[in-house]
């Protein structure tokens, strides 16, 4: 489909970048567990940042196998009004833990960063990044594919609140913010040689390219859905139980306009 903006999509992307000027500014930062985590970066901005950052939560990084990504989800994804179940991300339900697999009423691992966008496998390493991997019902996550983020023309009648059109992909407002904070990880965690991933302004035509749009809407959802509680309870345990580094962004928000 040609990667045409629609004028509600320009009216939409405006209309969000003046409440986002408008609304409650970023949440505070939270304090690492480690509280000498980030002084590599501390007075830094912009590339200077951005390179002390993926040195911080590169050095020293675990990284699991995408078998091990089941159980580590049912951890990470709990759902905290039934310990029985994990939050699809997408669609905001709760399905049982013991449901994992590919079948209707089942879980699988959503990648928030398309592993066609840098061709991430499922080895160990960016393809089986907790940061970016969520708990999703099957034909949700079939019908997202691989699909950029940007404002969506069409209603998902299938998880209520998200949109989908031809080239894109629009979360419910609950994990907007959510979603930018994992593909800002991304593009800070794995920026070398092996595997540079980009944020984009443009929706990426080649999905075999290692980019991801749209970097201004991204940037919207970001201050529009500033981090919460259990953003941060998540962090924590990947941080302390599995890959032993976390999501700076989630950490310290305003490193997002700094870098981006």
């Amino acid at each position: 489909m040609p990667n045409s903006t629609s004028p509600r999509r320009v009216l939409t992307v405006l209309a969000a970048g003046v409440l986002a000027l408008a609304s409650t500014p970023v949440a505070a930062p939270a304090v690492a567990a480690d509280a000498d985590y980030y002084d590599a970066a501390r007075g830094l901005s912009g590339e200077r940042l951005k390179d002390a950052l993926h040195g911080i939560i590169s050095t020293g990084a675990t990284t699991i196998t995408y078998h091990q990504v089941w159980d580590a989800l049912r951890v990470t994804d709990e759902d905290p009004g039934n310990r029985a179940d994990v939050m699809l991300f997408y669609s905001g339900f709760s399905r049982s833990k013991s449901r994992n697999g590919g079948g209707k009423g089942q879980w699988n691992r959503e990648h928030v960063w398309p592993q066609s966008h840098g061709n991430l496998t499922t080895n160990p390493g960016p393809g089986t990044d907790l940061h970016h991997l969520r708990p999703e019902d099957p034909e949700v996550n079939g019908d997202r594919g691989n699909k950029d983020f940007d404002v969506s023309d069409k209603p998902y009648d299938k998880a209520p609140g998200n949109r989908v059109d031809g080239d894109s992909w629009e979360p419910r407002d609950a994990v907007k913010g959510d979603v930018a904070r994992m593909v800002f990880y991304m593009a800070v965690r794995y920026e070398d040689r092996r595997k540079d991933l980009e944020v984009s302004e443009s929706v990426v035509r080649d999905n075999k390219k290692p980019e991801l749009g749209r970097l201004s809407v991204l940037k919207v959802w970001h201050d529009r859905d500033p981090v919460d509680a259990s953003e941060r309870r998540r962090n924590e345990i990947i941080f302390e139980r599995y890959q032993h580094n976390r999501n700076p962004f989630i950490d310290h928000p305003e490193w997002v306009d700094s870098i981006f």
